[in-house]
């Protein structure tokens, strides 16, 4: 019989071996109520003289996969989590864990407190907290190094990636590995075959073999820092977690959990750690719309068509076939379509060589690609993406076609990157039928899909193009109709005033080596180069990309651009592009001796975007602010643990980005104003 000891924690005994239960969907998170039904748990366990024995498992499809982070907010309560591993720890008689899904951060750390563990196959095990500037902060910086030795322990906690269950049992991290269907069983053996032993339990905060071992390595932390010296650059919780882990090696356990909590406090007090939290939760609302019901009927897509068969046609054809839906990709010209197809085998083939998928997988993909010269050929498809050069007359042209093709109830959808779905959707007899899906470029690749919803786009369609996302692996950002939408209108004065700084006077280098140091991986006009100076146009008739292209200079893909590259694509400032910049001066009547700070480069180049995103929001082109971020970290590469513009600007201080802009010359944005003015934040 099955005694509650908390809303979310059950016991109950069978043959002298206690099973508690933690039941709380729906990923088991170690919240208040589970935290007390554990140390009830406990005590039952220590209490109960017909109690030998106990497994912890949970409900549902997951071991405990981390804390309740919705409890950083309101703040935690007793007891707290270090106290409730201590506590299973402590106890005298064996505790089995039973692990299966992902044991993630809080529920691996209370796995390593049961004196033995046992894995499904499928699990796995790891400790994320750096993805949100943390730590972990329930014992983990000092029970794994101890289990696994500092090294593995570095290597899983500064990456966050988990790692599965038979390395973590080849590590030593879990005891035994069993079939999926055999765990609860398996686990129930386990403890019936440890409660008849004598001598003290396995209890991984005395371990010392690892801890002896490291301490004779002085130079183990450094190599470590060295040879991942990327994972440390601009974030501060790999620093700290480092030295959590010197303190596992060269102090007693009780000493080293007295430095693994201050440092997990300075940590969840610092900006990083607020931005990052915020980002976690942000990308979990962008697929969430309020005004359309949750029972809004959804189009079952089952076949997709796209037409053009270029980098972005390819890229998205190669999306749908990734989840096993058949796509007929359209084409004007057989050799265009010869050649997509072709990229489209290479990039499949490519994955294979790198030990992604099979040769059978690329030949599976490959065989749900079919192509076409023949737009007739989409009568019958469930969704309809064109993916045509960015010009207006032709996207009227394809969508008036495709109003006499397409089945009735077909969606019809546009990849445009700036230009107006409304407009385009007059093309058709059914508005209500067609929405923008604007990947970001490689298509197969990037993490963002902006669903753009028309001024007729029905529930239903957008419903589901939010699904779809979801299939594909997408994180979908809702924009409404502007040009640009949410991702390229807001960066594209972080883009422009670059350029503009350049000619009045700031070296690129100067430019690029201020934005990389706020944390983007390559600076603006890096970036362009990258991108190719052929695709973001200006409407200046005489400026700096456009003088580019037409000397043949379109970037990395041909000539280079504003750099020079070598062989290793590593960039040195173009002789070709200073003359270019000379001539616009020139033009333009502008003297370039204007040369700004790194700290001005920042200040000019940001506080523009977060003007921008502000503007968004007051037109309601996005829901949130959130959504403005997650749309810059995705498609953009905004870093992350800046919160993207909008938390950015909530943390560096809304009057001090107002003040900035006037400074300038900018007319700060309504909203932007009234909350510098109020004391409040975008987020």
């Amino acid at each position: 019989m099955s005694e509650s000891l908390s809303e979310t924690v059950s016991l109950s005994v069978v043959d002298g071996i206690a099973t508690v239960l933690i039941d709380n969907p729906p990923v088991n998170a170690l919240g208040a109520t589970v935290r007390k039904g554990l140390v009830a748990a406990a005590e039952k366990i220590a209490s109960d003289t017909a109690i030998k024995a106990a497994v912890l498992t949970a409900k549902a499809r997951t071991f405990p996969a981390g804390a309740d982070i919705a409890e950083f907010a309101t703040g935690m309560t007793d007891p707290w989590l270090p106290e409730v591993v201590n506590t299973i720890e402590a106890l005298e008689k064996p505790v089995v864990a039973a692990i299966y899904g992902t044991a993630l951060g809080g529920g691996l750390e209370v796995a390593l407190g049961c004196h033995y563990r046992v894995a499904a196959a499928s699990a796995k095990l790891g400790v994320p907290e750096v993805q949100l500037g943390l730590l972990p902060g329930a014992g983990g910086t000092q029970r794994l190094p101890r289990i696994v030795g500092a090294e593995a322990a570095l290597q899983m906690m500064v990456t966050g990636k988990p790692i599965k269950a038979p390395l973590a049992e080849k590590m030593g991290l879990v005891d035994k590995v069993v079939a999926d269907d055999a765990l609860m069983d398996e686990a129930l053996a386990m403890a019936k075959a440890v409660m008849a032993k004598d001598g003290p339990l396995p209890r991984v905060s005395e371990m010392t073999e690892w801890t002896e071992k490291d301490r004779a390595d002085s130079d183990l932390l450094d190599k470590f820092r060295a040879e991942h010296g990327r994972m440390f650059r601009g974030v501060i919780a790999p620093d700290h977690i480092l030295e959590t882990v010197r303190a596992a090696i060269e102090l007693p356990f009780a000493e080293g959990m007295a430095v693994e909590n201050e440092r997990f406090m300075t940590l969840f007090a610092s900006d990083q750690s607020r931005a990052l939290r915020h980002v976690f939760f942000a990308m979990r609302e962008t697929a969430k719309v309020p005004d359309i019901a949750k029972d809004t009927p959804l189009i079952d897509v089952k076949s997709v068509g796209v037409i053009g068969a270029g980098t972005m046609g390819g890229g998205i054809a190669m999306c749908f076939a990734n989840i096993g839906i058949p796509v007929t990709i359209v084409e004007v010209k057989q050799e265009a379509l010869d050649r997509g197809l072709g990229v489209i085998r290479k990039n499949y083939e490519n994955t294979a060589k790198k030990g992604r998928m099979t040769a059978e997988d690329v030949e599976t993909r490959m065989g749900l690609l079919t192509g076409s010269l023949n737009m007739e050929d989409l009568g019958d498809k469930d969704l309809i993406i064109e993916a045509v050069f960015e010009s207006m007359e032709i996207k009227e042209k394809v969508f008036s076609r495709l109003d006499t093709i397409a089945k009735p109830g077909a969606i019809l959808a546009s990849n445009t990157s700036y230009l107006d779905i409304d407009h385009i959707a007059t093309f058709t007899s059914r508005p209500e039928m067609v929405l923008g899906l604007h990947f970001f470029s490689p298509a197969n690749v990037m993490p963002l899909l902006e669903i753009v919803r028309g001024e007729k786009s029905s529930d239903s369609v957008i419903a589901t193009g939010m699904k779809l996302a979801k299939a594909i692996r997408k994180t979908p950002v809702l924009a409404r109709v502007c040009d640009g939408f949410i991702a390229n209108r807001l960066m594209y004065p972080y883009i422009d005033l670059a350029i503009e700084m350049l000619v009045a006077g700031t070296p690129m280098q100067v430019i690029d080596s201020a934005m990389r140091d706020y944390g983007f991986a390559m600076g603006p006009l890096q970036m362009l180069d990258l991108v190719g100076l052929d695709v973001i146009t200006f409407p200046a008739e005489v400026n700096v990309t456009g003088e580019l292209v037409k000397l043949e200079r379109r970037g990395q893909k041909l000539n280079g651009g504003f750099y020079d590259y070598d062989e290793k694509r590593r960039g040195t400032p173009a002789p070709a592009a200073i003359d270019v910049v000379d001539k616009v001066r020139k033009h333009r009547g502008i003297a370039g001796d204007k040369e700004l700070s790194p700290e001005q480069v920042m200040a000019g180049l940001l506080y523009p975007v977060v003007n921008e995103g502000a503007k968004i929001l007051e037109e309601g082109i996005a829901m949130r602010a959130g959504d403005i971020d997650v749309a810059a970290i995705l498609g953009y590469n905004w870093p992350a643990y800046q919160g993207g513009p909008m938390c950015w600007a909530d943390i560096h201080g809304l009057p001090k980005i107002v003040a900035g802009l006037e400074a300038m010359g900018q007319k700060p944005a309504a909203l932007l104003k009234k909350l510098a003015s109020e004391g409040g934040s975008f987020t």
